[in-house]
């Protein structure tokens, strides 16, 4: 009896139970090898797929900052001209303002100069009529004292009186 390869029902049997625990063990293995490393496999999928996305977002909204950024600073050169702007007509409102009050303080010292000129005039035309009258008064006291006897000059006194009257006691 010679067979081919030795084809029997223990290489069957043992060939079946071979292959039905290749097939046993390919599951277990799946199970204990294969799924762990799909698991992770498809989490770094899931992540990178959520970088990608982050990083999408993420540039998406650098461009738009960027864009707000580029017209903050196109604006901000406008500002600064209009701040600028308002504080030059700041600037000639108060001089205006500054130089009207100089003018209107220069006005009252003016003012103040003239009048204190006037009564400085006054006073020294006063005081020029009294050194006038004092002169006069003595000028005239030495020609009358010169010419007048006791008689004349009971009479002028009396005169005098009698011109002045009783009212100018009486203030």
């Amino acid at each position: 009896m010679s067979r081919l390869f030795n084809l029997d029902f223990q290489l069957l049997f043992d060939s079946a139970l071979l292959a039905v625990s290749v097939f046993f063990l390919f599951l277990l293995m799946s199970y204990l090898l294969f799924n762990p490393a799909r698991k992770l496999l498809q989490d770094r999928r899931d992540k990178i797929q959520q970088d990608i996305a982050t990083a999408a977002g993420d540039k998406e909204e650098a461009a738009k900052l960027k864009a707000e950024y580029e017209e903050k600073l196109k604006n901000a050169d406008q500002e600064a001209e209009a701040i600028l702007g308002e504080a030059r007509q700041k600037a000639l409102k108060n001089e205006a303002r500054i130089i009207g009050e100089a003018k209107e303080e220069a006005a009252r010292i003016i003012a103040r100069a003239n009048e204190e000129a006037e009564l400085e005039k006054k006073r020294v035309a006063d005081e020029v009529k009294q050194e006038m009258i004092s002169v006069a008064a003595l000028m005239a006291g030495k020609v009358v004292a010169a010419n007048m006897n006791a008689e004349i000059q009971q009479g002028l006194v009396e005169e005098t009186l009698k011109e002045m009257g009783d009212r100018t006691w009486r203030k």
